[in-house]
């Protein structure tokens, strides 16, 4: 599911459950050493795919260890992500990407409250005017999701759901203004992000990616 909305200069892999013989490295099992079974096995299967993805880009297994802020680091010269919800693990990895973000989350709408929470008001007033079967509150909040992952190794600090408006488009396409200053990219301001949607298998997924110019 998750290669279709990504290009074909990165390398993926997704796993629906948890397959028996995944592992970790010692580093990894040490990281999940006191985890409840839930976060142990999206930890382990989250890696599975991960090595699985690098080995597309003929990469040897590695540990995917968390950095200081929790987010993984990848090896040398690659940059990914990791995403895992109820039912599906995946990862993306490339070399060509300055950045990129993954998220997938059920097909649900969003618990009472939180659409109040992580969207501003013209991003609300903008679902309202959205029909069909989507449940557009809850790809709102996967687009920042994925913002935020394409974000942070870039900036190195966090991005409030109210710094980004994102505009959803019925075409699977959408896109994000920064509200705060962005980093340097090669030599210019970033300003925002683009990215792409998918609603299949009871799953949304959002993804962004930023190449090398």
């Amino acid at each position: 599911m998750i290669e279709r909305i990504l290009p074909p200069w990165v390398a993926s892999a997704e796993a629906f459950h948890d397959p028996p013989g995944a592992a970790l490295f010692p580093a990894e099992e040490a990281v999940v050493a006191g985890a409840v079974d839930k976060r142990r096995r999206e930890f382990t299967t989250a890696r599975h795919c991960a090595r699985q993805a690098l080995a597309g880009l003929g990469l040897p297994p590695a540990p995917i260890l968390p950095d200081e802020h929790g987010a993984p680091r990848w090896p040398d010269g690659v940059m990914g992500a990791i995403t895992h919800c109820a039912g599906y693990r995946a990862a993306a990895v490339s070399r060509k990407a300055v950045t990129l973000g993954i998220d997938a989350e059920p097909h649900e709408r969003l618990p009472e409250g939180v659409l109040q929470t992580i969207a501003l008001d013209e991003e609300r007033a903008a679902l309202a005017r959205l029909g069909g079967r989507i449940h557009w509150d809850r790809l709102l909040f996967s687009a920042k999701e994925s913002v935020y992952k394409a974000w942070f190794p870039l900036a190195r600090r966090w991005l409030g759901f109210e710094e980004a408006h994102i505009t959803l488009d019925p075409s699977g396409v959408f896109t994000a203004r920064l509200l705060v200053p962005g980093p340097q990219v090669a030599g210019r301001r970033l300003t925002g992000f683009t990215g792409r949607w998918i609603v299949a298998d009871g799953l949304v997924a959002t993804a962004v990616t930023l190449p090398f110019e």
